[in-house]
């Protein structure tokens, strides 16, 4: 063997045989956590160092989602604490004011559902660096539960008593209780504790009262109340034979209204349609043939002096004079008109 494979193999021996670092974590294992939405968790992450870990002290907090990327949380560095921006930012500090002093400990305030996740501790001091994780699932407690009825109040029938609660981590139990008159809930009555149903047959007036539900889990639990009344059934064919009858009652008076509006309609249109007659408190008026014979009469005796020459004019002027005052006289009186015009050309005819 030279010398130089025999310092090489000296030295591999010495760095073998020097102390290794020191750095232990407490606890040293992975826990899981579980806490209450809206509560403060505390993630523990204490550590030791020896003589032997001569390095800078270094302190990170990370934090990983369900089947998300990994994000800071808390740096410490150079004897300085830098809170990081994200989801945590305001809510995440050390406990302690030191961290140098062997506590690395971080609080969460009001956790939210988000907040579940894997938090990893990693403390370096060179020449050693160690983690742990911690794994913290986010429990919510019931909240907003609301309680209803279905199914008729009435005797004789089934009906259900329903529980429900809109927040919360599974599992969730629900209890009925009784809270007025006997205190004990129905001996038919079932129930149902993975989803909150009271099942109740062929109810009796002794079923009503007041009764209450309970739902809770592992960190909280909520309430919620109703009434009962079963009453005796209702008369539902009276019901029905009152609403058919008053249905008829309304379409025959419907009826009767149209009817009415459809009569004065007519009446209306016959009034403007046919002309008044006369009334009889008014003398008729004066007969057009009198006054054509009167007429005629009193100038039939100049017609001897009228010779044959001249006789057609005369006669001419007669007759459309006649006719003028025919044509003037108002349409109820017609039918005279056509007796004085026939009684003109028959004494025309007769004086020629």
């Amino acid at each position: 063997m030279d010398a130089i494979t025999w310092v090489s193999v000296t030295v591999a021996l010495l760095l073998c045989q020097s102390p290794a670092g020191a750095l232990e974590l407490n606890p040293t294992e992975d826990t899981v956590l579980e806490s209450s939405q809206g509560e403060r968790v505390t993630l523990a992450c204490q550590f030791t160092v020896s003589p032997a870990d001569t390095g800078q002290l270094g302190i990170d907090w990370t934090f990983s989602p369900s089947g998300g990327l990994e994000q800071p949380i808390l740096l410490f560095s150079n004897d300085q604490t830098y809170p990081q921006d994200g989801q945590f930012k305001g809510r995440a500090f050390f406990t302690s004011t030191d961290p140098t002093s062997g506590d690395a400990s971080v609080e969460i305030l009001n956790l939210k559902s988000t907040d579940a996740g894997v938090y990893e501790c990693r403390v370096r001091k060179p020449p050693s660096m160690k983690s742990r994780k911690i794994t913290l699932k986010v429990l919510i407690k019931p909240a907003q539960t609301k309680c209803h009825i279905d199914g008729a109040q009435e005797i004789g029938r089934d009906l259900k008593l329903m529980c429900a609660s809109k927040e919360g981590t599974f599992p969730l139990t629900y209890t009925w209780e009784k809270l007025t008159g006997t205190r004990k809930l129905p001996a038919s009555a079932t129930t149902d504790s993975s989803i909150g149903v009271l099942t109740m047959k062929n109810a009796s007036q002794e079923y009503s009262g007041t009764y209450r539900c309970s739902v809770q889990n592992r960190v909280g639990h909520d309430e919620c109340s109703l009434v009962l009344n079963v009453v005796p059934p209702s008369n539902t064919a009276g019901a029905i034979a009152g609403a058919v009858i008053g249905t008829l009652l309304g379409l025959v008076l419907l009826g009767v209204i149209i009817f009415c509006c459809c009569r004065k309609q007519k009446e209306k249109k016959y009034e403007k349609e046919v002309p008044h007659e006369i009334r009889e408190d008014v003398a008729p008026p004066k007969s057009r043939t009198s006054t054509a014979h009167s007429y005629i009469g009193s100038n039939h005796s100049s017609l001897g002096s009228v010779s044959p020459s001249n006789m057609e004019g005369y006669t001419k002027a007669l007759y459309n004079k006649v006719l003028n005052e025919e044509l003037e006289r108002p349409p109820s009186q017609t039918p005279a008109k056509l007796a004085t015009t026939k009684m003109f050309r028959y004494h025309d005819m007769t004086v020629v």
